[in-house]
C-alpha cells in the first residue's frame, strides 16, 4: 500500500467515481436536496451532483444553506445524516419466510448494494468505527448490519472550516482522519489553484487511486493542506472538556439540574434521528393478511420514545427529564463501560437539529460546575 500523497483534480475524481461504479459500487456522497434546502447522502454519478460552491451555517437549532461564491466541492460542514443511515437503515427487513406444507421456511434475502462513501468526514469514519464495535464486537455479530459494511468504501474529506455547534476536536475525532478509510482527501482552493491532496488507507484504496493517475504531492502543497486541517481544530465552534466526565455524569444521577436542563426539551427524538452512533431500534413482525407470508422489520427507535422503556406496570422513565438523563450519561458516561469508548464524536448534529437549540456540550459544562460546587460545600 503506497502512503506517498497524489494531487488529484476535479476531473480525477470524476475518474475515482467511474472507477467505483465500474468495481461494482453505488458511490454515495453529499448532494442539494432543493426542496428540503439541505445537504444530504445520496447517489451520485459525477462531481456535478456535489454541492459545488454551496456551503452551510449551523448553529444551535439553525441550518441555513449558502452560496460560497467558489467552486469547492465539499465546502459543507456536515450532511444532515451520516453514512450509519446507510449501513443501519431506518428500516430494515431481518428475517421473511412463506408458509409451506411444513410450515414457515426462511425466504433468501437479496444482498444489499456494495456502497462507495464520497466526502466522508472523519468525525462519520469515528461513527462508523463506533457502530463497528457494536454490532461487529463484544463476541457478536449483527449479521443485517454485518452484510451492509462489508466492503464498504469510504472517500473521506478532511474538514478546513468547521462549522458553528462542530467540537470534534474535543473528542479527538477530527478534524483530520487518522484512519479508517480507503482514500483521504483535503481538498485546496485558491484563486484558480484548486486541487484535492490524496493519501490511501488500505489496499484497495491504494488500487484505486493507482487506476486514477494523478501526479505526486509536491511539499510546499502538502504542507498548505495539512496546515488548513491544524488551523481547523482551533476554529470549532463548540468545546467538550471529558476530562473526568464520565464519573461526574455517573455521580449527577439524582441530581435536580436535570429537571432544569431538559426543561425545554419535546422528546421529538430528533437528536438520536441525526446522531451518527444512535443505534436504539425496535422489532416489529409482520404478515400478510391471509398469513401465508410473514416478516421481521427492525426500524428506528429512540429512548426519548415514552414507550422506549415500557415494561409491565408503565414506563421507566416516563419524564422528559429522566429520558434526557438517559441518553446523555449513555453518550458520555455508561457508553464507556459498555464499548471502552464515549458514545459521541462531536458531530454537533444534535444542536443543530434540536428545534429549542440544546446544547450537550454546555449542559455537560453546568453538570460539571455543579458537582464541582456540591463537592466544596
Amino acid at each position: 500500500m503506497s502512503t506517498t500523497p497524489l494531487l488529484l483534480t476535479r476531473a480525477d475524481l470524476d475518474r475515482m467515481i467511474e472507477i467505483l461504479s465500474e468495481r461494482g459500487y453505488h458511490v454515495v456522497g453529499p448532494t442539494v436536496r432543493k426542496q428540503e434546502h439541505i445537504i444530504s447522502y445520496g447517489e451520485i454519478s459525477s462531481t456535478d451532483d456535489l454541492p459545488i460552491g454551496i456551503g452551510d451555517e449551523q448553529e444551535a437549532a439553525r441550518y441555513r444553506l449558502v452560496e460560497r461564491g467558489d467552486g469547492r466541492l465539499f465546502g459543507y460542514v456536515l450532511t444532515d445524516t451520516s453514512p450509519i443511515s446507510f449501513l443501519l437503515p431506518s428500516e430494515a427487513v431481518v428475517w421473511s419466510g412463506k408458509k409451506s406444507d411444513n410450515g414457515f421456511e426462511t425466504a433468501e434475502m437479496a444482498a444489499p448494494p456494495r456502497l462507495a462513501f464520497i466526502g466522508t468526514r472523519p468525525c462519520e469514519l469515528a461513527a462508523v468505527a463506533i457502530q463497528d464495535k457494536v454490532f461487529l464486537g463484544n463476541g457478536h455479530q449483527d449479521p443485517t448490519y454485518a452484510q451492509r459494511r462489508a466492503g464498504t468504501f469510504f472517500v473521506s474529506v478532511d474538514c478546513t472550516e468547521p462549522g458553528g455547534t462542530c467540537f470534534c476536536d474535543s473528542m479527538g475525532t477530527g478534524p483530520g482522519a487518522d484512519g479508517g478509510f480507503d482514500i483521504g482527501l483535503i481538498e485546496v482552493l485558491e484563486g484558480d489553484d484548486h486541487y484535492f491532496v490524496a493519501r490511501s488507507g488500505s489496499d484497495e484504496g491504494a488500487a484505486v487511486l493507482s487506476e486514477v493517475g494523478g501526479t505526486p504531492a509536491d511539499d510546499g502543497r502538502v504542507a498548505k493542506a495539512a496546515a488548513m486541517v491544524e488551523a481547523a481544530a482551533g476554529e470549532m465552534g463548540r468545546t467538550l472538556d471529558t476530562e473526568g466526565l464520565k464519573e461526574i455524569l455517573a455521580g449527577s444521577l439524582d441530581d435536580p439540574i436535570w429537571k432544569e436542563l431538559a426543561g425545554k426539551c419535546l422528546t421529538c427524538a430528533n437528536c438520536t434521528m441525526v446522531c451518527p452512533t444512535c443505534f436504539c431500534a425496535a422489532v416489529e413482525n409482520r404478515t400478510n393478511l391471509d398469513a401465508t407470508e410473514a416478516e421481521r422489520v427492525r426500524r428506528w427507535d429512540s429512548c426519548f420514545n415514552f414507550e422506549f422503556s415500557y415494561i409491565h406496570g408503565g414506563p421507566l422513565r416516563p419524564s422528559a427529564a429522566a429520558r434526557y438523563r438517559q441518553w446523555m450519561t449513555h453518550k458520555l458516561s455508561s457508553w464507556v463501560d459498555q464499548f471502552g469508548m464515549l458514545g459521541c464524536v462531536g458531530c454537533g448534529r444534535c444542536i443543530t437539529w434540536c428545534p429549542v437549540g440544546i446544547d450537550i456540550t454546555a449542559n455537560a459544562a453546568a453538570i460539571r460546575a455543579r458537582m464541582e460546587e456540591k463537592a466544596h460545600v
